[in-house]
């Protein structure tokens, strides 16, 4: 029997999708190529003979709406971190900026004064509040049909923000608005997290990244998920079968033809099998897409959608990702703030405006930046649920470091084996150079006797999850809105959701709006489904 749907990848958005058109009463398949639903938000016990499931890619949700966990019945906790951030300075680890939510005015404005950045304090709350008013704003447009450009500013309503955030390079709004070099990074660090790019650049990628960055649930707060990731996607994936949907594993899609035909193989099964379907989504990057049809566009393409299409088709990811277990978290130089609040939220490392302009230097000349600019979060200080009650009780932790300014094009230079090793190195050296013992000393040991120490090289993301140049968006990322001269004219191009074949959705992080775990782009592709079915 041919199905209405069939949706290509077990990702987090292809789950949402499949969950919210079997509700609907559509019959839905969804082949995954892996053992495993979830894409990028899983996880898993990464080392042999430990009890951590650790959220092996993806780790915090912000951009996950409250409107889809209630829509599908969702059980899922996730728990707001008390502190926002901690930045070590450079120049002098022994101090640093810890920005706790809970700290009173007089409190805060004194932890901006210990690192030489009490003159920014009025300015750091200004953009916050600035922030805010875009995420109040903008964000609930998210799960609807694309505004305009002018329909986003008019929801803004305030022509310095849109102005400052929106038109011109962040980097110019970042240092119009802040004077310390500390300051100016951390707020930097929003529109570079997976995006290759300087601040200053007119093609405003980093202005992007950093709107999704800030208008998360409303508000902009990243949160840990109750038992990782993979507990996230573990109850889309139920919705989705409770709804009717099913779910294959192990199914390689071969190639798909836009008039609905999808060719698949299961694992350890040379034979081919196809299905019909009313219509593709695709929760896929867009080149894996392009390379998955069968057959050229059935009319001509739009310019517009052309040229996204081109772009998306380039992509390239900028990170390193390495998770680690330790027996216990490690001392700080700064002798004035616990290991457990600075670790607690998101810890910067050699993140000064300064660094990143230079590392990005460093990268586009083929070189690995050093020192690395470094993110790191704790998923276990807000949820020991993902290790075993005898790890928990011992005192160890997850930590996951996030480099920046790694882009794909270094395997020109580096074998990937290279790479990594290399990477690995320049992470735990730029741990080290705010820390008052090395990391090595307490890094777990697995069943084997080896480091709990993994790395994750643009390359590795690739191969792993198929997604193009290790790129974390699928692509570039796009405005949350339709640029004038946009077509709008069918339910999956107001959904955001079009492709050049009308038949073929898509419905992950390479459709408008998407990136991140947030479920948005699923949840677009099966509003546009359910629409044209009805029109």
């Amino acid at each position: 029997m041919p199905h209405d749907v069939v949706i290509i990848g077990g990702g987090h958005n292809g789950l949402t999708a499949a969950a919210y058109l079997a509700r609907a009463g559509q019959r839905v398949l969804l082949l995954e190529r892996s053992d495993q639903l979830g894409g990028a938000a899983v996880s898993a016990q990464a080392f042999d003979g430990v009890d951590a499931r650790l959220s092996r890619y993806s780790y915090l949700v912000s951009l996950l709406p409250q409107r889809i966990i209630d829509d599908l019945g969702l059980d899922i906790q996730l728990v707001r971190r008390r502190f926002s951030s901690y930045t070590p300075d450079p120049s002098d680890p022994a101090r640093g900026l810890l920005v706790d939510r809970e700290a009173d005015p007089d409190a805060a404005l004194a932890a901006f004064a210990r690192v030489g950045a009490d003159a920014d304090f009025a300015a750091w709350n200004d953009l916050s509040a600035d922030t805010a008013r875009l995420a109040e704003r903008l964000f609930p447009t998210l799960t609807e049909p694309l505004p305009t450009r002018d329909e986003a500013r008019m929801l803004v309503g305030d022509d310095r923000i849109w102005r400052d955030l929106i038109e011109q390079p962040l980097g110019a709004a970042i240092d119009a608005r802040f004077t310390n070099d500390l300051v100016r990074g951390v707020v930097a660090t929003d529109g570079l997290i997976g995006t290759f790019t300087e601040l200053d650049d007119p093609a405003l990628d980093a202005n992007r990244c950093f709107l999704y960055h800030v208008i998360g649930g409303g508000t902009g707060d990243w949160d840990v998920p109750v038992g990782g990731m993979g507990a996230v996607t573990g109850e889309l994936a139920r919705a989705a079968r409770e709804a009717g949907a099913e779910l294959v594993t192990g199914a390689e899609v071969i190639a798909v033809d836009p008039s609905g035909e999808v060719r698949w193989r299961e694992r350890g099964d040379a034979s081919e099998r196809m299905s019909q379907a009313g219509v593709v989504l695709a929760n896929v990057a867009p080149a894996v897409l392009d390379r998955l049809v069968s057959a050229g566009p059935a009319h001509s393409v739009p310019a517009v959608v052309r040229e996204r299409l081109r772009e998306l088709n380039a992509p390239e990811g900028a990170q390193v990702k390495v998770n680690l277990l330790l027996t216990r978290l490690p001392r700080l130089r700064d002798a004035d703030v616990a290991p457990e609040a600075a670790f607690a939220g998101t810890f910067h490392i050699n993140e000064l405006e300064s660094q990143l302009a230079s590392a990005y230097g460093d990268a586009a000349r083929g070189r690995i930046p050093s020192p690395l600019p470094c993110e790191i979060y704790c998923h276990t200080l807000s949820d020991p649920s993902i290790l075993s009650p005898e790890l928990a009780a011992s005192g160890a932790h997850t930590l996951t470091v996030f480099g920046l300014h790694v882009p794909h094009r270094l395997l020109e230079r580096y074998g990937n084996e290279e790479l990594r090793t290399e990477l690995q190195a320049a992470v735990l050296a730029s741990l080290n150079s705010v820390l008052a013992e090395p990391i090595e000393g307490v890094i777990a040991t697995d069943a084997a006797g080896r480091p709990c120490i993994e790395t994750k090289t643009t390359r590795d993301i690739e191969e792993s999850l198929a997604m193009p140049g290790g790129n974390i968006f699928h692509g570039p990322l796009s405005w949350p809105w339709a640029e004038p001269g946009a077509p709008l004219a069918t339910p999956a191009e107001r959904w955001g959701v079009a492709t050049a074949h009308p038949g073929i959705l898509l419905c992950g992080s390479g459709a408008v709006r998407g990136g991140a775990v947030s479920g948005i782009g699923g949840h677009n592709a099966a509003m546009a489904v359910l629409e044209a079915s009805v029109g």
